[in-house]
């Protein structure tokens, strides 16, 4: 193989695994190298030159987000992606904000290979971003699916920025917790984070809450209030369903967003230095269109939109977000296979705050150790995420039959998205095409195009 071709730096303590990527990479046309743990991956990248990385997170020693950090404070650090079998929110936002390309779960098949690694090399000659020391944690953001690790992603990425972001997602989908969790792994943790509802305070007095006033400013104002711009200072100002806003208000907001200047009732002009994460549960756009929201506001706030998933697109988080909040109960309290069929089964209009309502009342009104299905019975049992019969159990019967439940509910969704094209089918559940083939046979699911 040719010198001038691209070289790949694979480290994972892993040998199998290790020696499959570098075959992998060897017959993508590209070269590989191996390093079994990041001691030994930093000692090369010393002496020699890598046009991408590709990183496991759990090894002995130096663990993937120390050698992470340390590659890309190198003067020209290769792009690094991070590769594990255990992905979590935490992990993969601050990988993201560490500077990897991307964060994957193992195992990435050939497709997903070597679409990884054309993206990483054109950006091969990228310059370092500047690593600092991870920040306390303070919480997790639950979801192991997909959907949801994308979301992650974006957090890392927007977290040391100062873009406005704008979240969009049906009510209940976690836009708070998501704002919260971009303040807290960004430049601005140590600074307030102020949430502020816009739909939940009367118009008249949203200005005096957001901006602040003198004392005689008006009847009642009976002492100065600083408002919440300059609470935040130097933090992040959280301005929760923005699409309710009044028209007089949000030309105001405007201002203060163009300006970085508030101006409190009775007082004078004050500077603000204020990151702003704005969400709403509305669609925007048509607000705009409509003329009951406006546009230059709309294009100010949406700098970075970032869309939340219904909780009935996150099938792989149900039970995980249930497990999460019992823990949070502190009662030493699980879910009964019985019971994360039932939860599983729930079409959760509500999204994540439906179902930590539903754990705290399940846990409220028993005290069985072990949930089972009865104390969700007022739930409906509607199937979501591609079932096909109501009171379908995902759980019932032999793991076998249990998987190939739930591989078929995949399937038939994977290819209603791609309309019916299997090779759109398979890129998006992220399996080889033949491999896609095989189940549909399996199965008996027909009607897909091969193309």
């Amino acid at each position: 193989m040719s010198a001038s071709q691209p070289l790949i730096l694979i480290v994972d303590d892993d040998d199998a695994l290790r020696r499959a990527v570098a075959t992998t990479v060897s017959d993508l046309g590209l070269r590989a190298a191996e390093a079994a743990d990041g001691v030994q991956a930093l000692d090369w990248l010393v002496a020699h030159r890598a046009d991408a990385v590709l990183l496991d997170l759990r090894m002995p020693g130096l663990d993937g987000l120390e050698v992470l950090r340390r590659i890309r404070a190198l003067p020209a650090p290769p792009p690094v992606a991070v590769i594990t079998a255990v992905p979590t929110g935490e992990n993969t936002i601050e990988a993201m904000r560490l500077g990897a390309a991307d964060h994957l779960a193992k195992p990435v098949g050939r497709a997903a290979l070597a679409a990884l690694l054309a993206r990483m090399l054109p950006r091969a000659a990228d310059a370092p971003r500047t690593a600092r020391a991870p920040l306390a944690r303070e919480g997790e953001l639950v979801g192991v699916s997909a959907a949801m690790r994308e979301v992650h992603k974006s957090i890392g990425l927007l977290a040391d920025s100062d873009a406005t972001v704008l979240l969009l997602g049906e009510t209940g989908t976690g836009k708070e917790v998501v704002a919260r969790a971009i303040h807290r792994h960004g430049s601005r943790a140590a600074k307030p984070f102020v949430p502020v509802n816009c739909a939940a305070i009367p118009g008249e007095l949203l200005e005096s809450l957001l901006f602040g006033h003198q004392r005689g400013a008006f009847t009642g104002a009976v002492a100065d209030r600083t408002g919440s711009f300059r609470d935040a200072q130097g933090g992040t100002l959280f301005l929760d369903e923005i699409g309710d806003m009044e028209a007089g208000m949000q030309a105001k907001l405007l201002r203060v967003l163009q300006e970085r200047v508030v101006t409190p009732l009775g007082g004078r002009p004050v500077p603000v230095d204020v990151r702003v994460i704005a969400a709403t549960h509305r669609d925007l756009a048509a607000a705009v269109r409509a003329g009951t929201f406006r546009e230059d506001l709309f294009y100010r706030i949406g700098v970075v939109p970032v869309q939340l998933p219904p909780l009935r697109d996150r099938l792989a988080d149900i039970v995980p977000l249930a497990e999460h909040v019992l823990a949070l109960e502190g009662r030493d309290r699980r879910l009964g296979a019985d019971a994360a069929a039932r939860l599983l089964r729930h079409a959760w209009p509500g999204n994540v705050r439906e179902l930590v309502n539903a754990i705290k009342r399940a846990v409220t009104l028993t005290h069985r150790q072990v949930l089972t299905a009865t104390d969700f019975d007022f739930l409906d049992v509607t199937p979501a995420n591609g079932a096909e019969a109501a009171g379908v159990d995902w759980l019932a019967g032999t793991l076998p039959d249990a998987v190939a439940r739930l591989e078929t509910a995949m399937l038939r969704r994977a290819l209603d998205t791609a309309r019916g094209n299997r090779a759109q089918a398979a890129e998006l559940l992220g399996i080889r095409r033949q491999l896609l083939y095989d189940k549909l046979d399996r199965y008996g699911i027909r009607g897909a195009s091969a193309e």
